[in-house]
């Protein structure tokens, strides 16, 4: 029932702003039922459309509740595929959400300590200076004098977000099953994903944590700054970090003025990116402009983790490799790494997978953001994966987000960024460090102290396991002259084994001191 009653809520809220000229337009507004739906729509009391379009679109996705809002700030990156008037004021949805009253963010905070707000900080400022579609942030005085942003949920969140998770669910389990493309595209797999993610963003606790991660993974950089967080005065939704200054990464002109090198900049968040994804295999997931601020020296300055991105080893070979085969315009071991992923029908033709990659592909290598067509191109890769029925992979999902906002970021920044040219060397030097001599180095570092705990047990476990193969009735299954033959010679494979290991361990231990 609950389901029913906000599915006529989000019905009543489109139809309210006038989002209806969205969903009739072109062949579906010239037939019939168009027509009707069309006429009926119009004749309803209570529509007010009077302001512009993307003003209501954005009104609308606000009145929804945060799933919606986060799909608005997606789209806002992609000004390619948008109108110019929708992409600038879903812009808005980034940090100008509408923020709940003070009084609500006081009291959240005393509930979450259990005691007045003016012994836990030294000084709260009631003004929020961010406003999102989960939480708003406010500038606070530590005890001591440190200056700090803290981050509070919403109130009321939960409830409204399984609802609209339930309704993604419902309409997931549709597709799969009213459409032809629906199990290839796995999307009730998707909206899981999403969920999963979701509800991580709604314990500040979990982001806190992946904020700390994330500032030791980079460290002493001189390309991002992350926030240090103060653990005292953190609890599931209440989040207390360092004070973080520079320029929303959206105001180009005043960079400028400021004398930020933005092509750097530009091609500096490229290889921020490359790192986060194949250099550690966790990545910031929400890297609108909203997130992210510029210091004066052009140093990238990351806010907001509540949603970030996981890769296997195998998850990050397999992209590194379609990746590297990408630029390289190698487009049948493109083709070669889907099927070797089981991402392909077994029975794929090679050949013809790689020609209609390529057909793809081609057209916009050697040319800067400006002039690819972005929307053209998912389009075709869309038909393409459908013909050869390739099936989507959930746990890439948020990977695919990250990288339709780290383009779409790259081109507001500096339309004549090559992508390919910034990213293929750091690919090249990833894939040398992985899959070459480094790489092997690498692995033995790591494997070398398992190897130095199991070593030494091996001859234990080798008299372990023949005594229990007596146990068992060995002999019973091994009759025979012959069997006791092959037997003894499995004991001097087995010593000979052991011997080149404990061989090559010594000599690995000599090379290491």
């Amino acid at each position: 029932m609950g389901r029913l009653v906000r599915l006529l809520k989000i019905i009543r809220i489109a139809l309210r702003y006038g989002l209806d000229e969205y969903a009739f337009f072109g062949d579906a507004a010239a037939d019939r039922g168009g027509r009707i739906a069309l006429l009926v729509v119009k004749l309803l009391p209570y529509r007010d459309l009077s302001a512009p379009r993307a003003v209501r679109l954005r009104l609308a996705l606000e009145a929804l509740g945060p799933i919606f809002v986060k799909f608005g700030q997606m789209l806002s990156t992609r000004r390619d595929l948008l109108p110019i008037d929708i992409a600038d004021e879903l812009a808005k949805l980034q940090d100008q959400v509408p923020p709940f009253p003070n009084e609500q963010a006081r009291a959240e905070i005393e509930r979450s300590f259990g005691r007045p707000i003016t012994d836990i900080f030294a000084s709260f400022d009631a003004q929020p200076v961010a406003s999102a579609s989960i939480a708003q942030v406010h500038f606070a005085v530590l005890p001591d004098g440190t200056d700090a942003a803290v981050k509070i949920l919403r109130p009321g969140m939960l409830p409204v977000i399984h609802r609209d998770l339930g309704l993604l669910d419902s309409a997931a389990w549709l597709i799969e099953h009213l459409f032809a493309d629906g199990k290839r595209l796995r999307p009730r797999a998707v909206v899981a994903e999403f969920s999963r993610h979701l509800h991580d963003e709604l314990d500040l606790m979990r982001e806190a944590a992946n904020a700390n991660q994330l500032r030791r993974n980079f460290a002493g950089s001189p390309q991002i700054a992350v926030p240090e967080i103060y653990w005292d005065f953190c609890a599931p939704s209440v989040m207390t970090m360092q004070r973080m200054r520079g320029t929303p990464i959206s105001q180009v002109a005043k960079l400028r003025e400021q004398g930020v090198d933005i092509p750097k900049l530009a091609r500096t968040g490229v290889d921020i990116f490359f790192a986060q994804v194949f250099r550690d295999g966790y990545f910031h997931a929400d890297m609108h402009p909203g997130n992210i601020l510029v210091s004066s020296t052009g140093q990238f300055i990351a806010l907001d983790f509540g949603i970030m991105g996981t890769l296997t080893d195998v998850d990050k070979n397999y992209l590194a490799a379609n990746f590297l085969a990408f630029f390289q315009r190698d487009y049948k071991r493109v083709a070669e790494a889907h099927l070797e992923a089981g991402w392909v029908p077994a029975a794929t033709r090679i050949d013809e997978l790689e020609s209609a990659i390529r057909a793809v592909c081609e057209p916009i290598f050697d040319r800067p953001l400006k002039e690819i067509k972005f929307g053209h191109v998912l389009l075709r890769l869309f038909q393409t994966s459908r013909r050869f029925g390739v099936e989507i992979q959930p746990q890439l999902v948020m990977l695919q987000k990250t990288l339709l906002n780290i383009e779409g970021l790259g081109r507001d920044l500096d339309p004549e960024l090559d992508l390919w040219k910034t990213a293929k060397p750091y690919l090249e030097r990833w894939m040398s460090e992985q899959m070459g001599w480094r790489g092997l180095v690498h692995s033995i570092k790591v494997e070398a102290p398992r190897w130095a705990t199991l070593i030494p047990q091996l001859p234990r476990l080798l008299h372990k396991l023949l005594a229990a193969d007596r146990m068992d009735d060995f002999d019973k299954m091994l009759r025979g002259l012959y069997v006791e033959e092959r037997r003894r010679n499995a004991l001097l494979t087995w010593a000979v084994g052991l011997l080149a290991v404990l061989l090559a361990w010594q000599m690995f231990a000599t090379l290491m001191r």
